[in-house]
């Protein structure tokens, strides 16, 4: 028999009121909790408590508290990371990060998402897609990254864009929803 976890991590409609999937939401929250409430003079204790919520780190990685997330454990971040304060990502299926990330204040990441059809909400029932950025990418403050996309290396999205298809390598988006305005060297 298959379990929501495992329908959830498919991208297939699932029940997220599963106890194990509030279970994993729980075990979040208080790793974010206790992360939130750290002191700047405590970077080897951030560091171990990112490490045991997210599901993979590759190298150096900052993030300013206070954080957000879904179940930590689907966030994947590569050598460099860095995010401002404010974020939140909910992780409901997978998110990578590449080496060289920086993500402004504020900057929402978002693969869980709901059905079109009336009834299906009503139940309940959500479902995610995957969300990829590649390596050198810049997200700006208050960016937001939608279900399902994917950002080439080097780009670069500005403060407030609203990304809701893929972007592709080297090039500048901005808007709602963001469009490319201009193509880097």
């Amino acid at each position: 028999m298959t379990s929501e976890r495992e329908r959830m991590l498919r991208g297939e409609l699932y029940d997220a009121s599963d106890p194990r999937l509030v279970a994993e939401r729980q075990r979040a929250r208080e790793l974010a909790h206790e992360y939130n409430h750290t002191a700047e003079d405590e970077p080897d204790r951030r560091e171990r408590i990112l490490e045991e919520l997210f599901g993979s780190v590759e190298g150096d990685l900052f993030v300013e508290p206070p954080f957000r997330c879904d179940y930590g454990s689907n966030i994947h971040v590569g050598e460099d990371f860095y995010a401002n304060f404010d974020c939140v990502i909910l992780d409901v299926r997978r998110v990578e990060f590449g080496r060289d990330c920086l993500l402004g204040p504020g900057v929402h990441v978002y693969t869980a998402t709901h059905p079109l059809d009336a009834d299906e909400r009503a139940a309940g029932l959500e479902y995610g897609e995957p969300v990829a950025v590649g390596d050198g990418v810049w997200i700006g403050g208050r960016a937001v990254l939608n279900p399902g996309v994917t950002v080439g290396d080097g780009a670069v999205i500005a403060s407030g864009a609203v990304v809701t298809e893929d972007v592709p390598d080297g090039v500048v988006v901005g808007g709602n929803p963001a469009t490319v305005v201009k193509t880097l060297d």
